[in-house]
């Protein structure tokens, strides 16, 4: 069964956390999206940030992207969709599915569990990383 949101009356700060987050495609870690964020909002705090992230992520209005070994990132489309992570930098893109078949956690058997959701990422190495690679720079470890 799924859980219910809780409800949280919506502030200023939040309202343009969310806008800034959905504006984006490329999946910003907190610190990355406080700096968006205060371009509309200068006084804003990075606690501030932080704490209407998680209420974003707890109301479902947002997505928490876990790091292996790196910071969460943020994603505001709701949408199915997959990522790829570059293991070189940490940069995450959203993936297209190019097979016409659909992964489904619905096939999926677990003894005693009740599956829920699931999360897909692919690893690779972003153009700019393979580009610096391919040249005489080092991959850079962050973007």
């Amino acid at each position: 069964m799924k859980e219910k949101a809780p409800r949280h009356r919506s502030t200023v700060q939040r309202r343009i956390i969310l806008e800034e987050l959905q504006r984006t495609r490329d999946h910003p870690t907190a610190d990355e999206l406080f700096q968006r964020v205060r371009e509309r909002l200068p006084n804003i705090s990075l606690g501030t940030v932080y704490r209407n992230l998680d209420v974003l992520v707890r109301t479902h209005l947002a997505r928490r992207i876990d790091g292996v070994g790196g910071q969460c990132r943020f994603d505001g489309d709701l949408r199915r969709h997959y990522h790829i992570r570059c293991v070189c930098c940490g940069r995450v893109d959203d993936l297209t599915w190019m097979d016409t078949g659909v992964f489904d956690a619905a096939g999926v058997k677990a003894p005693g569990y009740e599956v829920i959701g699931f999360r897909l990422e692919f690893e690779g190495i972003c153009p700019r990383c393979k580009r610096d690679a391919d040249g005489t720079e080092t991959p850079p470890t962050a973007h």
